[in-house]
């Protein structure tokens, strides 16, 4: 596929992804212009002695910038699959998401995952 530069930025994108490791991933997505129209991420868990509950560096990143966040318990739900086919996403973007993704997500975007 040969694309331009404008029609590779208005692809819809859906970022999985979790640890800090993840985050500087989605900033150049962000950052370079692209349209990551819903970050998936783990949901918030107790952290350190006193347990309070805490977000995971990538949805704390999305937040900050005004991106959608989904936090599934489980992903291999048709609820889930359904959340992300009515996204209509171009393209799945995973680093260090931490779940395996059933086929019929991984099948959702026309551009792969």
């Amino acid at each position: 596929m040969d694309f331009q530069k404008n029609e590779v930025t208005a692809l819809r994108i859906v970022f999985m992804g979790t640890p800090e490791f993840a985050v500087p991933s989605l900033e150049m997505l962000v950052r370079e212009g692209y349209e990551v129209v819903t970050v998936v991420t783990q949901p918030d868990k107790p952290k350190g002695r006193g347990k309070k509950t805490a977000m995971p560096p990538v949805k704390e990143f999305a937040i900050k910038n005004n991106i959608e966040v989904l936090q599934p318990s489980k992903v291999k739900t048709p609820e889930f699959v359904n959340a992300i086919r009515d996204l209509k996403p171009d393209l799945l973007v995973t680093a260090a998401y931490g779940k395996i993704l059933p086929q019929d997500v991984l099948d959702i975007p026309p551009y792969g995952a």
